[in-house]
């Protein structure tokens, strides 16, 4: 716990702004605020009461001077943020006013925060564990409704009551495997270790169930990579401005308009998708659209998914073939363009070229365009989920699920080979150091530390 020190920071975004916040965390907490700030109006006792906000000003103990017209809300320990005494000071939101109040609270002792500190503050006190303070920058990076849903529930403990349930079922099961180290020789029931291989599986099962969810995770947090790829004059920069709803590419007559790739980050049904209109893809002795054309196939192989785009008022190119054997390789929908137009591609002929149904579409006038929003959301998602997961992991989580995982593989062979209770048990606290890790229970300081420096500081 940080009992020594206090420190402060501005909580609110650089720039002007209604209101800046400067928050103050530590023992010295209060303090350094009755060194600072003056009420408006007098009160009764000297004592300020917790979880109040008292209307005043911002003076300069040197000489007196007002800074700034504010409100204290003052926060007593533990029923706050960080479980210590905090200080919120609110005033106006310009640059000057807000950097002023911070200089004078570190004039009266209080140091700069670090980068996530007062989360973290908040995490060694034992406020909230690994997953949550993890959570906290979640919610600050949505980009939608439903990542910020996701986020929110794992804020709420969604997460951790599942990997608390997966540490408890993992240590249970070695305390099982300890007794017969613990009471060699004494008449004990032990369990037998087709049980303990049972009980195994099912904790395997559980975390089975808790990886499955990292891809969901994955795009509600970063977004969905989605590549719009065809030959030229397909319609790739107009489906682009459809989706984003906004004319984001140029759009011409001329093939090879597009020289380099354009990304526009969108959301669609609640999912962030980033978008990349690509250069069309085909042969060219242009030096400018060969580099375009390259970063296009790029943005193929990179991407989660690709909206293969033909032209559906003319016949297939010979071009059209060869990209779609490229993508063939990867995930992606087919979208045949134009629909307003005469259609000359038969239908026989598109089931022949792809394994999945090709949505219709018009990016002239947007005919088609639900359908294919929901095609790329069902691809995201994994199906047509309405509300965000209760839980979900990161990239960290899966790491640390992983090793636990490969510990109880190891631990079902052992009990398959006769092995000693000794070495079964060493397994077993792998699994455990390693499911402990996620809520922070064993994470190495190292660990801890690249984690909260991602945050902002104030947060």
């Amino acid at each position: 716990m940080f009992n020594e020190d206090t420190i402060c920071a501005i909580s609110t975004p650089t720039g002007m702004g209604g209101i800046g916040i400067v928050r103050v965390s530590g023992p010295d907490a209060v303090g350094l605020a009755a060194g600072i700030f003056v009420p408006a109006v007098s009160r009764v006792g000297d004592k300020l009461h917790s979880h109040q906000i008292i209307y005043g000003n911002v003076v300069n103990p040197v000489n007196g001077e007002v800074v700034d017209e504010a409100l204290l809300t003052f926060m007593r320990a533990p029923r706050t943020y960080t479980r210590e005494d905090v200080i919120e000071i609110n005033c106006h939101g310009g640059p000057a006013a807000v950097r002023k109040v911070l200089e004078l609270v570190m004039a009266g002792g209080a140091r700069l925060a670090e980068p996530g500190e007062f989360t973290k503050r908040a995490f060694l006190n034992g406020r909230i564990d690994l997953t949550q303070a993890e959570a906290v920058m979640d919610v600050i990076a949505s980009k939608t409704e439903f990542s910020l849903s996701a986020a929110v529930a794992q804020l709420k403990g969604g997460l951790k009551e599942k990997v608390e349930a997966l540490r408890e079922g993992v240590a249970g099961l070695l305390a099982l495997t300890e007794v017969s180290i613990d009471f060699p020789e004494e008449e004990v029931d032990y369990v037998p270790l087709d049980e303990l291989r049972r009980k195994g599986e099912g904790l395997r099962s559980d975390i089975g169930r808790l990886l499955s969810t990292f891809d969901e995770g994955r795009v509600l947090r970063e977004g969905l990579r989605v590549a719009i790829v065809g030959r030229p004059n397909v319609g790739k920069s107009s489906l682009l401005n459809l989706l984003a709803r906004a004319e984001r590419a140029i759009v011409t007559e001329v093939p090879g308009t597009t020289r380099d790739t354009v990304e526009e980050i969108i959301n669609i049904g609640g999912v962030p998708v980033k978008v990349i209109d690509t250069a069309g893809i085909r042969e060219s002795h242009d030096i400018v659209e060969k580099e375009g054309i390259r970063r296009s196939e790029e943005a193929l192989r990179s991407s989660d998914l690709a909206l293969l785009v033909l032209d559906g008022s003319r016949p297939l190119h010979q071009e059209d073939i060869a990209i779609i054997e490229k993508a063939n390789k990867y995930k992606y929908i087919p979208v045949i363009n134009k629909s307003d137009l005469p259609s000359a591609i038969e239908g026989e002929v598109l089931k022949a070229l792809f394994m999945e149904e090709a949505v219709h579409v018009s990016a002239r006038n947007g005919d088609g365009l639900d359908g294919l929003t929901l095609r790329i959301r069902e691809s995201a998602l994994g199906g047509g989920r309405e509300h965000a997961p209760e839980v979900t992991i990161n990239l960290r989580h899966r790491e640390s699920l992983r090793k636990a995982e490969a510990a109880l593989v190891r631990f079902d062979e052992g009990c398959g080979a006769g092995l000693s209770a000794e070495f079964l048990a060493l397994e077993l606290r792998d699994a455990l150091n390693a499911v402990g890790d996620i809520v922070g229970a064993t994470t190495p300081e190292d660990i801890l530390n690249r984690i909260f420096n991602e945050f902002c500081i104030g947060k």
